[in-house]
């Protein structure tokens, strides 16, 4: 196994002047992708362009303020070589170093050699950071590979089938994931096509889910998002400050096993088709009644601010927040991070379109798995249908620039 420090040469040195063909024939044998060296780390910034720093003890885009698109990937992994497969997760974690401060990955999209094919695909140059985060998860199926079985942290199995699912497997699962979040799409696209451009040989895309209109929010005091159902989503969503609720809901303790996992988190996600089409046609009353809440304001039944501390009682039993709510399920609470989708029509002239659920938490089981078997007399399943679902492992933040995504699975000096 290569050092962590070890710098990545550049595609000027693997190729040479004088044996450009030799060598790359030789890269593309092994997959092998030049990523150059980053520079300084940026500042967090908070606007439109700016740039979210990448390096720290938790991965960005868990807590981060959410951006307002996303581009998420799911892989399956294609070699059988564990040195491969590190090596590509260092390259992929120095293309992101470099990605998310809003430079090309590598040499760039142009000025190399003309007989070799680009580091970088190009579509975001002269773009902002767009405060552009990149998160990678590890799925269950990863660890039936590479000698990973003893590691495989007790947490994360395979979802459970609940009441209503109508799973498509080329929409769930996944050996690992890329969740790319930006404010602007094509910084987002670029991203994960780069990704997987760098992989190829050795990872392939699964599946992937576009997004648009976050429907909740991790900035406390900001306007609670809206759902394409209307209504007001993730109001009582965990905030990126709130510390204390993070490191009892969100982050996985020391204590909570097994040791390379501490500091990261489990993503649930779940693809959730809407049936517009018949909500539309729903009256107002039972709209508000199957949510609990009312489609203005949003604030509980009985109640008058959407912040105000709902009732559950005043609410109609199936309602899907007091349902969804942690007094109803133990105090388990998710932070969510989904998007809506919109994928065209279903050929019926129905739109495919819905809402990407991402919920991050401490233990599956105590979290997601818990409130979706309460959720299995929610009102709100006659209007929707769960059609994609995968779960992962979220190792902890890349430290510094001699850190990479999955050190501390893989490196046995972690």
């Amino acid at each position: 196994m290569t050092d962590g420090n070890a710098q990545t040469p550049s595609r000027r040195a693997l190729l040479g002047w004088g044996g450009a063909g030799l060598a790359l024939g030789a890269a593309a044998a092994g997959g092998a992708v030049a990523v150059a060296r980053a520079g300084d780390e940026p500042d967090a910034g908070t606007g439109a362009g700016a740039a979210v720093a990448f390096h720290g003890a938790h991965q960005a885009g868990i807590a981060t303020p959410v951006q307002d698109r996303l581009h998420f990937a799911a892989f399956d992994v294609t070699t059988d070589d564990r040195a491969e497969f590190v090596a590509l997760l260092k390259e992929w974690t120095e293309a992101a170093r470099r990605m998310t401060a809003g430079r090309p990955v590598g040499e760039g999209a142009h000025g190399g050699l003309p007989e070799a094919p680009p580091d970088d695909t190009g579509e975001a140059l002269g773009l902002e950071p767009s405060r552009l985060t990149l998160t990678i998860g590890f799925g269950p199926s990863l660890f039936d590979r590479f000698d990973l079985a003893g590691r495989r942290p007790e947490a994360l199995e395979e979802l459970p089938r609940f009441a209503g699912d109508n799973l498509d497997r080329d929409r769930s699962g996944g050996d690992l994931c890329v969740q790319a979040c930006a404010d602007d799409p094509q910084v987002a696209v670029h991203a994960v096509r780069n990704l997987a451009r760098i992989g190829f040989g050795r990872v392939v895309v699964r599946w992937s889910q576009l997004g648009f209109g976050k429907t909740s929010s991790t900035t406390a005091d900001t306007q609670t998002p809206r759902n394409l159902f209307g209504f007001k989503d993730g109001t009582r969503n965990i905030s990126g400050t709130e510390t204390d609720r993070l490191d009892k809901h969100v982050w996985v303790g020391k204590k909570d096993g097994p040791d390379w996992l501490a500091g990261g988190s489990y993503l649930v996600a779940r693809r959730i088709r809407m049936h517009i089409e018949t909500w539309d046609r729903t009256s107002l009353q039972e709209q508000e009644d199957v949510f609990g809440r009312d489609k203005g304001e949003g604030a509980p039944v009985g109640r008058a601010k959407e912040r105000d501390e709902p009732f559950l009682k005043a609410m109609k039993p199936d309602a899907h927040v007091r349902l969804a709510h942690p007094d109803a399920n133990a105090g388990a609470t998710l932070l969510r991070r989904g998007y809506s989708f919109t994928d065209g029509t279903d050929g019926l002239g129905r739109l495919d379109a819905g809402l990407f659920f991402l919920a991050y938490q401490r233990d599956p089981r105590t979290g997601f798995i818990r409130v979706q078997r309460n959720l299995a007399q929610d009102a709100l399943n006659e209007y929707i249908q769960h059609v994609g679902s995968a779960l992962f492992a979220v190792p902890p933040g890349v430290r510094d620039q001699g850190d990479w995504w999955g050190r501390t699975l893989f490196s046995q000096e972690a």
